[in-house]
């Protein structure tokens, strides 16, 4: 009966210790000339949130800088190909799936995967370690109005052109290639409201509104942050700490590419903290199995 009772202490033993070890998680704190930021890595983007972790793990983030720096919008850094001295093998040459979660949106501090345009890059793959912090800058609600509405315009053209390129539409394309070049604005102008909504709806479907939520709005209004970017790029955290130190980065002078003239290091590494800490202290709400 002893024997049995040790084995049952010590069997309780291991799953406590293993709750307390499933129950905390990673916090990235990155190291600047400014100051520290803190950061927290999504449960809902898990693959960007692995990767980075194993990044930061890996020291690849150490010495290298923030590279493009663009005030009211973002900084941009983790390129860890243009670090001195790297080694082919330490190189990052991989892409990651996009992890696109409508709840995680560009409000300032969002930590996001820097990414090739669309024309290379369709199914909007992220880099496998640039990384951007988003500075932004407030919006009025008419403001996210206008941009919801040229987002969908925006889109009607791309499919236009798509539909366009079509060998079914030669005839059509040529017609307006033409009127394109004798200017016809009054041609032009004609065929836009009475053919192109139309094509584009019986190629592809009904192009949806886009509409910012109640909540984004609030942010945009009160935080700021870049709304344009939404559904465009993986955000797959959050900086919780340090926002300052990301107004310094963004106020730096810029050359070329927007490049800071002198550059700014950095280092990373992982901090861990118990998951209500974060949910206490920083209000993300983990997924319900995660708790």
């Amino acid at each position: 009966m002893k024997n049995k009772n040790s084995l049952i202490l010590a069997f309780s033993i291991l799953v406590l210790l293993a709750s307390c070890q499933t129950s905390r998680d990673s916090v990235v704190v990155f190291h600047t000339q400014y100051g520290d930021m803190k950061a927290i890595l999504y449960e809902e983007t898990p693959k960007h949130k692995e990767n980075f972790i194993k990044l930061v793990e890996s020291g690849k983030y150490d010495s290298t800088i923030f590279h493009r720096v663009i005030e009211n919008f973002m900084v941009q850094g983790g390129d860890v190909n243009q670090k001195e001295d790297i080694e082919d093998e330490d190189k990052v040459n991989y892409n990651i799936d996009a992890e696109i979660v409508p709840d995680f949106w560009h409000v300032k501090g969002a930590l996001a995967a820097a990414r090739q345009g669309d024309q290379v890059n369709p199914e909007k793959k992220s880099s496998g370690s640039q990384f951007y912090i988003v500075h932004g800058q407030t919006f009025e609600e008419s403001d996210l109005t206008q941009m919801a509405e040229g987002r969908v315009f925006q889109e009607k053209q791309l499919k236009l052109r798509e539909c366009l390129a079509m060998k079914k539409y030669a005839n059509l394309r040529n017609e307006v290639i033409e009127m394109q070049k004798a200017q016809d604005m009054e041609g032009l102008q004609n065929f836009m409201e009475t053919t192109a909504d139309s094509l584009v709806e019986k190629e592809f479907g009904e192009i949806e509104a886009y509409t910012f939520s109640d909540a984004q709005i609030k942010d945009y209004e009160t935080v700021g942050g870049a709304p344009h970017l939404d559904g465009e790029y993986t955000v797959f955290g959050k900086v919780v700490e340090g926002l300052a130190v990301i107004d310094s980065i963004a106020s730096v002078r810029t050359a070329g590419a927007d490049k800071p003239v002198k550059d700014i290091f950095m280092t990373a590494e992982i901090e861990k903290m118990s998951k209500k800490k974060i949910t206490e202290q920083y209000g993300y709400e983990y997924p319900e199995e995660e708790k």
